[in-house]
């Protein structure tokens, strides 16, 4: 504790020290023993220990078998962690102790002056010695018997300090275990979002990845299907140019019989006609060949619809209702209700 710096800040080196001296749970000067805590603050044993109790509610005795517990200081916050012992276990102040007593041994041999006592307003002469319950202020004994508060409800002024200061003293503990509490709560829910971003996370990763994978299987099916499609239009049209080839050569060999048929036809002579084959005129040879082409070819021909690929045709609707219909898993608990549905929803 810095008793220097606060002697040097104020007038009066008593007054600087004893604001040293001043408990922060009950706001009283340190009564024996004093406890320091680790982190160099003191708190009186028994405001201590309230303030542990109030934090550690299961905590009953030394001799629990619980093994300890924890609160932390009212001045920095600083969590104090405790064994068995409980405050018990922390270590006196025993320089705190030695300097109150030389305090107060200081303070009662100093005579009591005028000014160091409030005195009542009304009676100059008086102190302020009574508390008047009735209108809950502090006034001296003649306000009760000859002034403002003769016909109101009166109370020893130390009886009414001491409860108060009581009161007090039990709602700071109160304040300080509900301020632990609070930070416990807090420190929870810090650590409930920060699992809850990294849950999340961690669910969008594995739900790309199954999308992904499913369109990687799409891709592939779509590959296969193309396949497919591709050897059956290599198929039909490799067939039809192998026509296309037949009836072209046959073009050909009809159109050489029409030019021949032609020539054929200008001769006028009966003989001369008639003796064309002898002359080497092969195709003449073959009338019966000739009139037999006249009639139509006899190739191959492809049926109505050949070019159709109506056959390759996919529906995809209940695929897509499928996609559409995608959810998550219902919770954990809700899974045994859903059980007889999944399995009908599976088939």
């Amino acid at each position: 504790m810095d008793f220097q710096a606060g002697i040097l800040r104020d007038g009066s080196p008593m007054e600087s020290l004893e604001k040293q001296l001043i408990c922060p749970i009950c706001l009283e000067m340190f009564s024996k023993p004093v406890v320091i805590l680790p982190c160099q603050h003191n708190l009186c044993r028994k405001c201590a220990n309230d303030v542990f109790q109030a934090a550690n509610p299961y905590w009953q005795s030394r001799g629990s078998m619980i093994s300890g517990g924890r609160f932390r200081c009212p001045s920095c916050r600083h969590e104090v962690l405790l064994d068995r012992h409980g405050v018990y276990g922390l270590q006196r102040n025993l320089l705190v102790e030695n300097i109150i007593d030389i305090y107060k041994q200081e303070c009662s041999s100093r005579p009591l002056k005028k000014g160091e006592h409030p005195m009542c307003k009304e009676h100059e002469d008086e102190r302020i010695n009574i508390y008047c319950v009735t209108c809950e202020v502090p006034t001296c004994s003649m306000c009760k018997v000859f002034g403002a508060h003769k016909d109101c409800e009166v109370a020893p002024l130390q009886t009414v300090f001491q409860g108060q200061k009581t009161e007090l003293n039990n709602c700071i503990s109160m304040l300080v275990a509900g301020n632990d509490r609070i930070q416990t709560i807090i420190s929870q829910l810090e650590d409930s979002c920060r699992s809850t971003e990294e849950n999340s996370e961690a669910a969008k990763r594995e739900l790309c990845a199954r999308f992904d994978a499913l369109a990687a299987l799409l891709e592939e099916k779509k590959s296969e299907l193309l396949q497919r499609i591709a050897r059956e239009q290599g198929d039909k049209t490799g067939f039809v140019q192998g026509l296309i080839c037949q009836y072209k050569e046959q073009l050909e060999k009809s159109s050489r019989l029409v030019e021949t048929a032609i020539q054929a036809m200008e001769e006028t002579g009966g003989a001369a006609f008639l003796m064309r084959g002898d002359v080497g005129d092969t195709a003449l040879l073959s009338l019966p060949r000739i009139v037999e082409a006249s009639k139509g070819g006899r190739l191959e021909k492809i049926e109505h619809g050949y070019e159709s690929m109506d056959a390759f045709s996919v529906s995809l609707d209940h695929l897509a209702e499928a996609v559409c219909a995608l959810d998550f898993s219902p919770a954990e608990e809700d899974e045994e209700y859903f059980d007889g549905e999944e399995e009908e929803v599976e088939q």
